[in-house]
């Protein structure tokens, strides 16, 4: 499900690691670029990279997106960052943002418990970091969080390489309203393929509880030739649309930014999802990741 910058140079590296978790087989691939570089799989699905030489360095092309709107979410008051990550995996845009925004606190919710204890034996946090984890499903952990309290909540949460139902609907969207600060950003990681039915659902759902959004895509997958990821972001007030163009185009593998009246457009007539009609993400089509 995910993209990663091209590679360069040779080196030794050390041996894969890997072992059972709660929702399969769980694998860290070194980096052979990076002395201490890892991919994590899960099922043999890419899910996240990271560098615990660089924890800024983000290799993922989705992820970097991610890493943008993390740069230009600001706190409210005399405090740092307050991030809510509703899906853990290798804990890699916690790191980033722990390493870019040191006073930042943050709380990641994962279901996988033993996806947890896997990457902390492997991959372990710096002691320094304020970064809380939670072993809970992303809902349940999400309504614990204080009303208007967060700044930034990022959703990436994927089951057998799909987002489950129950975060895919209006009454999830309202619950993260509810935990957001007035300003605060919502960034979900959504992937699909054509005809994006999916992304187009997701869109209009968002859209009933946060008047702004913006979508950030490899052209290709939002033209539907491909399966891939799209990051939506949403807020109560105006997005740094202008400066998140900037930073897409700059990139390795550079994105599209959808906006206003052409956002509108792409989603068409798109109805919004509800519990009762939810359904997981749509799964990738096979051979996607090789």
């Amino acid at each position: 499900m995910a993209k990663s910058r091209g590679r360069q140079g040779r080196g030794r590296a050390p041996e894969p690691v890997a072992g059972p978790v709660d929702g399969g087989w769980a694998e860290l691939i070194p980096d052979r670029d990076r002395p201490r570089g890892w991919t994590l799989l899960l099922d043999g699905a890419p899910q996240s990279h990271v560098d615990l030489d660089d924890p800024a360095y983000l290799d993922f092309e989705y992820q970097r997106r991610l890493g943008h709107i993390a740069d230009l979410a600001t706190p409210t008051g005399d405090r740092g960052l307050h991030a809510v990550h509703l899906g853990g995996g290798a804990f890699t845009l916690a790191r980033y943002i722990a390493a870019t925004r040191p006073r930042a606190t943050q709380q990641i919710v994962e279901v996988d418990t033993a996806l947890i204890g896997f990457v902390r034996e492997h991959l372990p946090l710096d002691r320094g970091w304020r970064v809380r984890v939670r072993g809970m499903d992303a809902r349940a952990g999400l309504a614990k969080v204080t009303d208007g309290s967060a700044d930034l909540i990022i959703a990436d949460v994927f089951s057998s390489a799909r987002t489950p139902a129950h975060l895919t609907s209006t009454e999830f969207v309202r619950e993260v309203r509810r935990a957001l600060r007035p300003g605060g950003l919502y960034a979900a990681n959504i992937a699909d393929g054509p005809p994006l039915a999916h992304l187009k659902a997701q869109i209009a759902t968002v859209r009933t509880e946060f008047p702004e959004l913006c979508l950030m895509a490899d052209p290709a997958v939002l033209r539907g030739r491909r399966f891939g990821n799209a990051v939506l972001l949403a807020s109560d007030q105006e997005l740094p649309v202008a400066e998140l163009r900037r930073r897409a185009a700059g990139d390795p593998h550079p994105a599209r930014v959808e906006h206003g009246r052409a956002l509108l457009e792409f989603t068409g007539g798109a109805a919004a999802v509800t519990d009762a009609g939810a359904v997981a993400s749509p799964a990738p089509p096979p051979g996607v990741f090789r």
